[in-house]
């Protein structure tokens, strides 16, 4: 069936979904009478109470508490919570309590309920606390560093980045089902690789939770709106914007040689960042410790401080951002539809967040580390791209 032909789908009251007569239509499914803005809290919601009963491990990470001093310590089990959701999403959809694709047939009454949640959240995160600047560079910055509630059962950085995940997946996987439930004879592998490396993603980031405690949002950044709107709808809507923008079109019949392009790209872009990730996490753990049992620390030296310069991090200062870039470009590719704007503004964002990072965080480490840092650019010249930036 091409893009254009009619489909007819009315939502009822009820919310059945209903195919009309003389039309072809979708299967007929169930849907829960509960408003999707009601829908879409109860799901933060149960977010909320499986990260706080299912279980999970503890972890020293690497930021100090701000009034104690102390290491904050972390309770994470963020992947166990992922494949809870994904299995409930199955069994809802494999039983017909919702439609399969009801997170895309509701998909602007979610991203407006998860603005109005985002805003919420920033407001009663920012409004009680000291304030550090005017109020409008409080609320997009923030003015707690790392908050935790429930005695550290919650951290809530952590928080918003499981709920930020498990809504992308969610969302990846209802789109996906609206593409096949719409050409259910010649559904689109591009479509089907899309959903499948942005779940690698997201299910590694979770599996090597620990890493990411030791990464630039937590040392360098405030709890505002930038982080608390950014994961409950930017990190949970926008990074799905590429299949958001093409579910409803066509099989491109992608050559398969391209797909299994898209895919080495992709994973190249994945070895960059992890491996980068997983030296520095090693050398901040223990900086004797070998990365991946192989890449001696090599380190320069001053004042109490001390700079990776070899491995990954002797590429370039920020190898890990081209990582991203680079991961983001093949997702944008395997959809099949190069001359289409919306897959491409998710590695646009990439680009618009990561350089304009890397500028301010070579200031903020010139600033901390004075010569150190000064002999560290000497010796890696490269911001983000070897040989080139």
């Amino acid at each position: 069936m091409l893009v254009g032909e009619a489909i007819d789908r009315k939502i009822r009251p009820l919310g059945l979904v209903v195919e009309q007569p003389g039309h072809r239509g979708l299967p007929l499914a169930t849907l829960s009478s509960v408003p999707a803005c009601f829908a879409l809290l109860a799901l933060y919601t149960l977010v909320f109470v499986l990260h706080l009963i299912v279980p999970g491990r503890w972890v020293t990470g690497y930021v100090n508490d701000e009034h104690t001093g102390v290491r904050l310590r972390y309770r994470l089990n963020g992947l166990r919570v992922m494949a809870i959701m994904v299995a409930l999403y199955l069994l809802a959809g494999a039983t017909g309590l919702v439609a399969w694709d009801y997170v895309y047939v509701h998909r602007w009454d979610n991203l407006a309920t998860a603005c109005v949640i985002g805003l919420a959240f920033t407001a009663a995160v920012v409004l009680p606390a000291p304030a550090r600047r005017g109020l409008l560079a409080d609320l997009y910055l923030g003015r707690r560093e790392n908050p935790q509630l429930l005695g550290g059962h919650v951290d809530a950085k952590m928080f918003l980045y499981l709920i930020g995940a498990v809504m992308l997946e969610l969302n990846l996987l209802g789109f996906a089902a609206h593409h096949v439930l719409l050409y259910p004879s010649d559904p689109s592998p591009g479509v089907l690789l899309h959903v499948g490396l942005f779940s690698f993603f997201l299910c590694e980031y979770l599996f090597f939770e620990e890493v990411h405690l030791y990464t630039y949002d937590f040392f360098a950044e405030r709890l505002g709106f930038k982080l608390g709107w950014g994961c409950l709808t930017f990190y949970a809507f926008f990074y799905a914007v590429g299949l958001w923008s093409l579910a409803d079109a066509p099989n491109p019949h992608t050559p398969t040689p391209l797909l299994v392009a898209c895919a080495l790209l992709f994973f190249t872009g994945w070895v960059l960042a992890r491996g980068a990730n997983m030296q520095k996490f090693y050398f901040k753990s223990d900086p004797s410790h070998r990365a991946f049992g192989r890449i001696a620390p090599e380190a320069l030296e001053h004042g109490g401080h001390r700079l990776l310069v070899n491995g990954f991090w002797g590429l370039s200062r920020h190898i890990n951002y081209l990582g991203e870039i680079t991961m983001a470009t093949a997702l944008a590719l395997s959809l099949g539809y190069p001359g289409a704007p919306g897959p491409w503004l998710y590695p646009l964002y990439y680009l618009m967040l990561l350089v304009p990072r890397q500028h301010f965080d070579d200031i903020r480490c010139a600033a901390k580390y004075g010569d150190l840092w000064t002999a560290y650019t000497r010796r890696v010249p490269y911001r983000i791209i070897p040989g080139v930036y």
